[in-house]
């Protein structure tokens, strides 16, 4: 009987972890990877299918200091993000094909109104408002993407 109690407990751990590593997983956990933005460095998740660009930060409460959200286009275009389901203050950089800030804009939190690109751009890169005022980060300032997407441009 000890035996058996032991076995549907490693059985009843297991399925645990399982549902918990699943949960992690479809909650967007998601790997980070580094982005060189002027003299400063980022740690980025990378959105760049339809359905993880719409997710985007929403439903989050909070962002790290240092890290944001990269958002990948598979061709230049006017951009348009807005703050639907999304408590944090953030800042956007709308970011061209080649690795410019083109502008950068601060967004209110659960807003629904458009924060648009006045120019085509192909990324546009999200993180804590202010960290790129605080950072000395403005348009013109050239952004290093993450290696695996420097061969997409």
């Amino acid at each position: 009987m000890i035996s058996s109690s032991r076995a549907f407990r490693r059985v009843l751990v297991a399925g645990i972890l399982s549902a918990v590593l699943a949960s992690c997983n479809a909650s967007g956990s998601a790997q980070l990877h580094l982005m060189q933005v002027g003299e400063t460095q980022f740690q980025v998740e990378i959105a760049d299918t339809d359905e993880s660009r719409r997710q985007g930060l929403m439903h989050r409460e909070s962002l790290p200091e240092g890290q944001g959200m990269l958002f990948v286009f598979e061709r230049d275009q006017r951009l348009s993000f807005w703050m639907m389901n999304t408590s944090i203050p953030l800042s956007i950089a709308y970011i061209s094909s080649d690795g410019i800030i083109r502008e950068i804009h601060d967004m209110t939190p659960f807003s629904l109104e458009p924060v648009r690109s006045s120019r085509s751009v192909r990324y546009a890169l999200e993180v804590n408002r202010n960290a790129f005022a605080s950072a000395g980060i403005r348009p013109g300032d050239r952004v290093v993407l993450p290696e695996h997407l420097q061969n997409r441009r």
